[in-house]
């Protein structure tokens, strides 16, 4: 289900140079119409291609006026109905609107700690640098070998 913008809702966060489904979209999709020559809404996000969406719904989630929706597909959602997201600060509410007024609602738990609170290497073993010349790590074919300079050295 492809992300659109609610022009009524969307205030381009406020003016700021890159808004934050801009920030947070993996694939670079959404965009700023900062004169309107574009979408014809002047200081609106948008998606640029919506076809090209992984609907991971990060802007869905971040979108701090609700403004970003999602175009259901009709196995899921029948024409004429509509799905709209509400984040809240420990989950995120879908709401499905049903031709004939009837609303379902599901929610499901997000993320509650803090970004870059993570530590993803806590009890992992240290890298082996030995074992980058092995079969299978970094090697590009029988007769090639990696070229350890494009290798990101952490902890220098």
């Amino acid at each position: 289900m492809p992300t659109y913008v609610r022009t009524e809702k969307c205030d381009g966060c406020k003016g700021q140079d890159k808004t934050a489904c801009m920030y947070i979209c993996p694939h670079d999709l959404m965009k700023l119409d900062k004169d309107g020559s574009e979408t014809g809404h002047a200081m609106k996000a948008f998606n640029q291609e919506p076809e090209q969406c992984w609907e991971c719904y990060s802007c869905v989630k971040i979108c701090p006026q609700s403004a970003i929706e999602v175009r259901a597909y009709a196995d899921i959602v029948p024409l004429g109905a509509s799905v709209q997201p509400m984040r809240g600060t420990d989950s995120i509410v879908w709401t499905i609107k049903f031709r004939n007024g009837n609303m379902k609602r599901f929610k499901f738990p997000i993320r509650t700690t803090p970004e870059g609170s993570i530590e993803p290497y806590t009890g992992k073993p240290k890298a082996d640098m030995s074992k980058l010349d092995g079969p299978g790590l970094f090697t590009m074919g029988p007769n090639l070998k990696g070229d350890r300079s494009q290798l990101i050295r952490l902890g220098k």
